[in-house]
């Protein structure tokens, strides 16, 4: 019997001490391991944003980065004749992209081509075009500010078949780049909800251990 001001270690103390002890460890290794994880997903994010592959027709014409407002809009003109490929990604925000040759000054409500993807933003614009080929970049107003990258590509392909121009339709062509770019989204979406789901058990994990 221990005396009345003496220290007392039960076997039930003993035993929580290591346990509190492995629960710490076991916490810092999963917050290690959430941070990598966090990492390595900005990294991801990052290297989209890189150059990619391009055809070797493609010739690198011009590169225009730039800032707009919510609701505004920034307007280009394009004199360059032939094919061109105009390849826009939003930095921050969202910017859309809107083409004509019919006005310098196109918008959401006049234009000929257009793409308004979250992510990279890509138009095809037809020899046939009248130049000056107006160009307008449009902040959307979800974000108060919105930079972009577009980069202009001189398209050399040899098309097979003479009358391909002739029979150019701007819907047909809207419609395939709609496809394009709804593949594109939908594979985003899913890497997105991957990266959701696997940190939220992280998360999960960390809040069982404390």
């Amino acid at each position: 019997m221990g005396t009345p001001g003496g220290r007392v270690f039960t076997t039930h103390d003993t035993g929580r001490v290591p346990l509190m002890s492995n629960k710490r460890v076991m916490a810092a290794h999963w917050k290690k391991m959430l941070v990598i994880l966090l990492a390595a997903q900005a990294l991801l994010m990052g290297d989209s944003f890189e150059e990619e592959d391009v055809p070797d027709e493609w010739i690198l014409l011009h590169v225009v980065q730039g800032q707009i407002g919510a609701g505004n809009y920034s307007y280009l003109r394009l004199n360059h004749e032939g094919k061109i490929v105009l390849q826009m990604q939003s930095l921050k925000g969202d910017a859309d992209l809107y083409v004509s040759d019919m006005t310098l000054h196109p918008s959401f409500d006049e234009y000929e081509l257009q793409s308004v993807t979250c992510g990279q933003d890509v138009v095809y614009v037809p020899a046939h075009f009248r130049r000056p080929v107006g160009i307008g970049i449009y902040g959307h107003p979800s974000h108060l500010e919105s930079e972009f990258e577009m980069k202009v590509y001189y398209d050399r392909t040899i098309v097979d078949y003479p009358f391909a121009e002739a029979s150019y339709n701007p819907e047909e062509m809207e419609a395939s780049q709609k496809r394009t770019h709804s593949a594109e989204d939908q594979s985003q979406d899913e890497e997105s909800i991957f990266w959701t789901i696997l940190i939220g058990i992280l998360k999960l994990i960390l809040e069982i251990l404390f």
